[in-house]
């Protein structure tokens, strides 16, 4: 495996965990992060801030590798995975995540996240 898919995997191990010294281990200062149709943010600060997810969900979330793949200093992975609701209940998710590395660790993370409420695929 390379470098950059070592980082994203550790990456991935720390939201696992809700282990916040693991996943910023893994981000360059100026990180930026966008979850298209929810938020943007930069640096490690913000990003600390948000790794929580809403109040309304309990961390840690599960996540499951489908694939990653790697060209150049982009590494693209297919998760799904699942979180709960403080209310009850699970919220189902297909997500794909785009990761922009420099000099080994996530420099941006592009991330396109679907609730699944009847299938694997609706």
């Amino acid at each position: 495996m390379s470098r950059n898919i070592d980082t994203v995997n550790t990456y991935l191990d720390g939201f696992r965990k809700n282990d916040h010294d693991q996943i910023l281990s893994c981000l360059t200062d100026d990180i930026e992060w966008t979850v298209f149709g929810a938020f943007h943010l930069t640096g490690k600060d913000a990003y600390d801030k948000a790794i929580d997810g809403p109040p309304e969900l309990i961390d840690p979330p599960h996540l499951e590798v489908v694939r990653m793949v790697e060209q150049g200093d982009v590494v693209m992975a297919e998760l799904v995975g699942t979180v709960e609701r403080v209310a009850g209940g699970e919220i189902r998710m297909s997500m794909a995540e785009v990761f922009v590395m420099r000099d080994g660790k996530i420099a941006e993370r592009r991330a396109w996240v679907i609730e699944l409420k009847e299938n694997d695929y609706r």
